[in-house]
């Protein structure tokens, strides 16, 4: 299943749907150097602030003067390498 991306209420949040289990709940922020390389590939994107992972999607946080145009690409390969078929 290709990641699908939903806009949250708030604007600096997105959700990411794998269509299967991505563990947690579980929550990394910035800096914080989380030993989960998929934690930390997201986190690596510029501009992001942090990731929540429960049941089959991942929320990602941002910047308010980040642009989700250039992180949604980059966050979904990531997302797609991870889980894609």
């Amino acid at each position: 299943m290709p990641v699908s991306v939903s806009p949250t209420p708030n604007p600096n949040a997105a959700k990411f749907s794998v269509g299967q289990a991505v563990g947690g709940p579980a929550t990394f922020v910035a800096g914080s150097n989380p030993d989960d390389p998929l934690a930390a590939a997201l986190l690596a994107i510029s501009g992001v602030t942090s990731i929540f992972m429960t049941a089959d999607f991942v929320t990602i946080s941002k910047t308010p003067d980040s642009s989700w145009e250039s992180i949604i690409p980059e966050a979904s390969a990531i997302l797609e390498g991870r889980f894609g078929d």
